[in-house]
């Protein structure tokens, strides 16, 4: 189950900090749209987020989304943010990371990737060797496989002892 846990775990994004980041050498966040910067297909982000991310672009944290979501989803959002982005990210692969890598022109000792999903989220962190942060989800989705996943993730989570934030 290790490899299911995250190596950290925030309720909200906008609880981690640039020095939080900076004490474990974290330079570059991959993030996830869904559930982590807004609702589910919503096209806008709390003010919290906007915030958060405005707070990190001061601290120099460079940002780029990284997300499983089609183009049509992805661009618009990302690009109302002012953010890069990979599309069809294929998570919980390490395809998607590589890119954003060669994007941002960076090692992956510095990145930590930031979603809503262990299955996805966390399992890319740890298959491409990088810090994973789980948030709790903005909001429980209806459909049957999601709450099906949620459930997993709970059990999952029973015997995590990482670094709560």
């Amino acid at each position: 189950m290790k490899t299911l846990h995250p190596d950290y775990r925030f309720h909200r994004i906008w609880e981690i900090t640039p020095e939080w980041l900076r004490q474990r050498g974290i330079e570059v966040l991959l993030l996830d749209v869904d559930n982590t910067l807004t609702t589910h297909n919503n096209p806008n982000v709390p003010p919290q987020v906007e915030g958060w991310i405005s707070s990190m672009r001061e601290a120099g944290v460079k940002l780029l989304i990284l997300s499983n979501n089609k183009a049509g989803r992805v661009a618009p959002f990302a690009e109302g943010l002012g953010l890069g982005w990979v599309a069809r990210a294929a998570k919980p692969l390490g395809h998607g990371v590589r890119r954003a890598c060669r994007t941002l022109g960076t090692s992956q000792p510095q990145l930590a990737i930031i979603g809503d999903q262990i299955f996805t989220d966390v399992l890319c962190g740890r298959w491409a060797g990088i810090t994973s942060i789980l948030v709790d989800p903005m909001e429980q989705e209806t459909f049957l496989f999601f709450r099906l996943k949620r459930w997993l993730e709970r059990k999952v989570l029973q015997d995590w002892k990482g670094g709560d934030a």
